[in-house]
C-alpha cells in the first residue's frame, strides 16, 4: 500500500479536507474568534478545551494534550492506522488511490445524489409505517416500542409495484439514480421500472456519519425470501458495513461489541438495554467487517442462532476474527433460539448471564464437536480428538496448547503424548512412515470388530515402568515368570504396552521352550493391530536393559510397586469424582446415600493402602 498512498495523495487529502467540517460531524463546535471550540472527544470534560483552527487546519486540546491535523484526528477518533485514515479521507473526498491524481467530482456528485434519494426513501417508508396498522402490530408483537422504532428509523414498503418509484419521481429524482440507489429495477421488457422492496418492514442501513447507504427489508409473514437487502452501490458495499454501527458509535463505550445475524436481533437487544450489537448484512462475514468489530469493541462477542447454519457461520467468523488478531468469544444460546427470541422471552439479566459463560475459539470448537461425536464410543473419541487436534495445532502459545492438551486428554482418556503427535501433523506423519518402514514395513489391517482398550493418561513413572517391564519380558523368560505372578496382561494400561503384553503372554504360555522373544516376531504380530504408535514401539524395542541395575529381581519388584501405586491413585481419583458427583445432586435417593457411604469407606481404605506403598 505504501506505493499507492504516496505524498501526492496525502497532499490531496489535506488540501481537499476541511478540518472544521470533519470535526463537526463528531462533536458540536462553537466559533470563538478565529477558532472553534468544543468538548474534547478524547477525554471527559465539562468545560470546552478542544480547539480547532480553521486557518491552520490543526486541532489541539488544552485538557489532554491531543493535537494534530485532519489525518491525526481521523486516526484517533476512528481508531485507524495512518494508511487507513488516509484511505478513509480519500474515499470521503472522492480521491482515487490509483495512478489518477484528480479528484473525481462526478463520483462525488453521484454519491451525493444517492445519499439524498436514500434519505427521502427512508422518510417515505417511515411515513408508511406510522400510518399503517399491519406493520405496527407486527412491531408491537415483537415488543418494539416507538422510541426504538424512531432510533432505528424503521419503515414500511407498501404492497405495491411502483410506490417508491412514483414518490421519488414526484420529488424530482431521475429514475437512473433511483435505480443506482438499488430501490427500483428495470422491467424485463424495458417498459418501465418496479419497486424492489414490497410489503416489507424496512431497515435503513446507516453509516457512522449518519448517512443512509442502503436498506434491508423483512416480510411480515412466513413467505420467502424472508429478507431482501440492497444491492451494492456507489455508497454501499455489504462486506464493508455492519447494521447498527451508527448507534454503537453514538451510545456505546466501545468496551464490548456483539455480532448477531439479523436486523431484529440488533433491535431487540437494543430495546432491552444492549446498545452495542451489530449485524452482518445478508452476506458472508468479511475481513473488512472484522476490522470494524475490532475498531468498535475491545471485547468482541459472536451471538448467532443456535441451529446448524448458525454454528457453521460462527466457526467461519471465529476464523476470520482470529486472523485479524481479535480474540472473540461466543455466546451460546439454548437450542432453537436466536438473540431476538431469547432476550424477549428471558430478559436482560438472563442474557447477561450468558455473557458470563462465553466460550473462546478453542472452547467453542470443543463444545460443538462434543455435540457431533459420542465420547462414550471409542470411534467417537478418536474422531473428536483428531478434529480438536487441528484446532490446537493453530495455537501459537505453547502454554495455551499444553493446557488444552491436558483437558482433552483427561476428557477422552487418550494420552497427552498421542494428542501432541497428532497435532504435529505432517512432520509426525513423516516420522511414522520412517518407523513403520524400520520396524513394521506394512499397512495396518482393519479390525473393526476388535475393540482395543482406550488410551489412558498415565503418570510418567507408571508409563516408564510398563515399558521397562515389557522389554524385560521380551529379553528373558525368567523375568516374565516373575512379572506374571503379580501382573496380568490387562494390568498394562498403556495402549501399546497392552498390545505387546498380549503377544508376550501368548507366546510364552504356548511354548515352554522359549527362553526369550525375537523382536521381529513380535513386530510381525503387531501388523493386525489398529492405531499402534510406532514411536512408542520403537522406544521399547530400542531400550537397553544392560544399563539397568544388576539386581533385576529387585528392579522388577520396584517397577511393579510403581504400577500398583499409580493404579491406586487412579482409582482414588475416580472415587473422588463419583463422590463429588453424588454431592452435587440436588435430589439424592437412598441408593445415592448408600453408595456415598460405601465410596467414603473405600476412599479411607485406599488412603491407608497408598500410605503403605510410600
Amino acid at each position: 500500500m505504501a506505493n499507492i498512498i504516496n505524498d501526492d495523495i496525502i497532499e490531496k487529502v489535506h488540501d481537499s479536507s476541511d478540518l472544521v467540517n470533519i470535526v463537526s460531524e463528531y462533536l458540536s463546535l462553537k466559533k470563538t474568534g478565529s477558532n472553534y471550540i468544543g468538548l474534547c472527544p478524547f477525554h471527559n470534560e465539562k468545560t470546552p478545551s478542544f480547539t480547532v483552527s480553521e486557518t491552520k487546519q490543526l486541532f489541539h486540546c488544552f485538557g489532554c494534550g491531543e493535537g494534530g491535523d485532519v489525518i491525526s484526528f481521523i486516526m484517533k477518533i476512528e481508531n485507524l492506522s495512518f494508511v487507513e485514515a488516509v484511505k478513509f479521507l480519500a474515499d470521503r473526498q472522492g480521491i482515487p488511490l490509483g495512478e489518477s491524481k484528480k479528484i473525481d467530482k462526478k463520483i462525488i456528485s453521484e454519491k451525493e445524489k444517492i445519499y439524498r434519494i436514500n434519505k427521502e426513501a427512508a422518510r417515505f417508508y417511515y411515513y408508511n409505517l406510522i400510518n399503517n396498522e399491519k406493520p405496527l402490530r407486527y412491531l408491537e408483537s415483537r415488543n418494539i416500542n416507538k422510541k426504538v422504532l424512531n432510533q432505528f428509523g424503521l419503515g414500511y414498503a407498501k404492497n405495491s409495484w411502483d410506490s417508491i418509484y412514483k414518490h421519488l419521481k414526484g420529488k424530482g429524482y431521475n429514475e437512473e439514480y433511483i435505480e443506482k440507489a438499488g430501490l427500483i429495477g428495470r422491467r424485463k421488457d424495458n417498459t418501465g421500472y418496479y419497486d424492489k422492496f414490497r410489503n416489507r418492514l424496512m431497515f435503513p442501513i446507516i453509516d457512522t456519519k449518519g448517512r443512509i447507504i442502503g436498506f434491508g427489508g423483512r416480510v411480515l409473514d412466513n413467505s420467502m425470501p424472508k429478507y431482501v437487502n440492497s444491492q451494492d452501490t456507489l455508497v454501499f458495499t455489504k462486506g464493508n458495513n455492519l447494521y447498527g454501527l451508527n448507534l454503537v458509535k453514538k451510545y456505546s463505550d466501545r468496551k464490548r461489541i456483539i455480532l448477531v445475524e439479523g436486523y431484529m436481533d440488533v433491535i431487540s437487544l437494543f430495546n432491552n438495554g444492549i446498545n452495542y450489537s451489530v449485524a452482518s448484512l445478508g452476506t458472508a462475514f468479511t475481513q473488512n467487517q472484522a476490522k470494524l468489530l475490532k475498531r468498535y469493541g475491545k471485547e468482541v462477542y459472536i451471538c448467532y442462532d443456535s441451529d446448524k447454519a448458525g454454528t457453521n457461520a460462527t466457526v467461519r467468523v471465529l476464523e476470520i476474527l482470529t486472523k485479524e488478531g481479535v480474540k472473540p468469544k461466543v455466546i451460546v444460546l439454548p437450542p432453537g433460539q436466536d438473540p431476538d427470541d431469547f432476550i424477549n422471552a428471558n430478559g436482560l439479566k438472563e442474557f447477561e448471564k450468558l455473557l458470563d459463560k462465553t466460550l473462546n475459539y478453542v472452547e467453542y470448537k470443543i463444545f460443538i464437536n462434543k455435540q457431533k461425536y459420542d465420547l462414550s464410543d471409542i470411534e467417537g473419541k478418536i474422531k473428536f480428538t483428531k478434529e480438536i487436534a487441528k484446532t490446537l495445532g493453530d495455537l501459537k502459545s505453547p502454554i495455551e496448547k499444553d493446557v488444552y492438551i491436558d483437558k482433552i486428554s483427561e476428557e477422552t482418556g487418550i494420552s497427552k503424548e498421542a494428542i501432541q503427535k497428532e497435532i504435529l501433523g505432517k512432520n509426525y506423519s513423516q516420522d511414522r512412515r520412517f518407523y513403520k518402514d524400520k520396524y513394521i514395513n506394512t499397512r495396518y489391517r482393519n479390525n473393526k470388530n476388535k475393540i482395543m482398550p482406550i488410551k489412558i493418561v498415565l503418570e510418567s513413572a507408571h508409563l516408564t515402568a510398563e515399558k521397562t517391564l515389557i522389554k524385560l519380558m521380551i529379553k528373558n523368560r525368567n523375568y516374565y515368570d516373575i512379572i506374571k505372578k503379580y501382573l496380568a496382561k490387562e494390568d498394562f494400561l498403556n495402549y501399546e504396552c497392552y498390545a505387546l503384553a498380549n503377544i508376550i503372554f501368548d507366546k510364552y504360555e504356548n511354548n515352554d521352550q522359549l527362553l526369550g522373544l525375537n523382536s521381529s516376531v513380535i513386530l510381525e504380530e503387531l501388523k493386525v493391530e489398529d492405531n499402534i504408535d510406532p514411536l512408542i514401539i520403537n522406544e521399547i524395542m530400542d531400550k537397553d536393559i544392560d544399563f539397568l541395575p544388576e539386581d533385576k529381581v529387585k528392579l522388577i519388584e520396584d517397577l511393579i510397586g510403581t504400577i500398583k501405586y499409580s493404579k491406586l491413585k487412579m482409582e482414588r481419583k475416580d472415587i473422588i469424582k463419583e463422590i463429588q458427583r453424588i454431592e452435587s445432586k440436588k435430589d439424592k435417593d437412598e441408593g445415592d446415600v448408600g453408595k456415598f457411604k460405601s465410596l467414603c469407606l473405600k476412599l479411607t481404605e485406599l488412603d491407608k493402602e497408598l500410605k503403605s506403598h510410600i
